[in-house]
């Protein structure tokens, strides 16, 4: 009878050896921080000094006088700004929601399993390919008020970029047919990932589709649909591109977001010490909209 031997445990590393791994990984990381501290670290050092002083363009960039909170006191007396936050906040809550909607209802078609879907799966990734200044672009000739396509769909002569009712809802039209496929294919994936048994005891139990949609799928869906409206809050809060090239924040402000006000305080008006003050503002209402996600986060998986 073959005697097999007892399986031998692998050697534990030394404490030597797991001191060098772990310095190894340091110096692994150490050039792309530091090239990031480079591009990213100074440029946001140097606007947060510049925020505080009063720099104008005949000056040297180390001399301006210090202001202390001037510039931010400025902001917040400034009207065109309280209005930029208003229209930010609406403008990123009724994108953010579109999309969540829009791409969760294409998420269900797509999670269907009926021949060539996969045709139609690749097919959703197209806009969010496109560069979306290049979509802009072909959005802002499909809407051109004398031949563009929309116009001659619907039969009437509508000034979409023109006019202060329309002009935020169609740079809010063009924002959501870009994104809301990224939504789609991340929570697409979060559908093929659930778990098959609760559908199936639900069957069972002779619960209909609109019970196993709210009770069972939209419940194990919603750390996906957490991580979706987390990135595209953030995304949509900053949105700068397609605003820029559709209608430069105009008309009459119409569609004058925070990016766009830093833009046009920074480089139009060349107060960039007044930009400066609105891009950390901009900064410090994003990192709160981030931590009381990241709370929301915390108190779901502590439940």
């Amino acid at each position: 009878m073959a005697v097999t031997a007892a399986p031998t445990a692998p050697p534990r590393a030394s404490p030597r050896g797991l001191w060098l791994d772990r310095q190894f990984i340091r110096i692994a990381v150490l050039p792309t921080t530091l090239l990031m501290t480079f591009i990213f670290g100074l440029p946001l050092i140097f606007s947060g000094y510049l925020s505080f002083q009063g720099w104008e363009p005949q000056l040297g960039l180390f001399d301006g006088k210090y202001v202390g909170l001037q510039n931010y006191e400025d902001l917040l007396s400034d009207p065109d700004f309280i209005g930029s936050i208003r229209l930010t906040l609406t403008y990123t809550f009724i994108t953010v929601a579109s999309e969540l909607a829009l791409g969760l209802g294409i998420a269900l078609l797509l999670n269907i399993d009926l021949p060539y879907i996969a045709i139609f799966r690749t097919f959703l990734v197209v806009p969010m390919m496109i560069t979306p200044v290049v979509a802009a672009f072909c959005w802002k000739l499909l809407l051109d008020p004398d031949h563009g396509v929309i116009n001659w769909m619907i039969g009437e002569h509508i000034v979409w970029l023109g006019r202060p009712d329309t002009a935020l809802f169609a740079v809010a039209l063009v924002n959501i047919w870009q994104n809301a496929p990224y939504v789609s294919i991340l929570l697409l994936a979060g559908l093929r990932s659930l778990p098959h048994e609760p559908v199936e005891a639900a069957l069972i139990d002779g619960a209909s589709t609109w019970q196993m949609f709210w009770h069972i799928t939209l419940p194990l869906l919603r750390p996906y649909i957490l991580v979706a409206l987390l990135l595209r809050t953030i995304f949509e809060f900053r949105a700068f591109d397609n605003i820029y090239v559709l209608t430069s924040g105009g008309p009459a402000n119409a569609t004058m977001t925070l990016s766009q006000f830093t833009y046009q305080a920074s480089f139009v008006r060349f107060d960039m010490s007044l930009g400066s003050a609105a891009s950390w503002t901009m900064l410090a209402m994003s990192m709160v909209l981030c931590l009381f996600f990241m709370s929301t986060v915390r108190r779901r998986d502590a439940n």
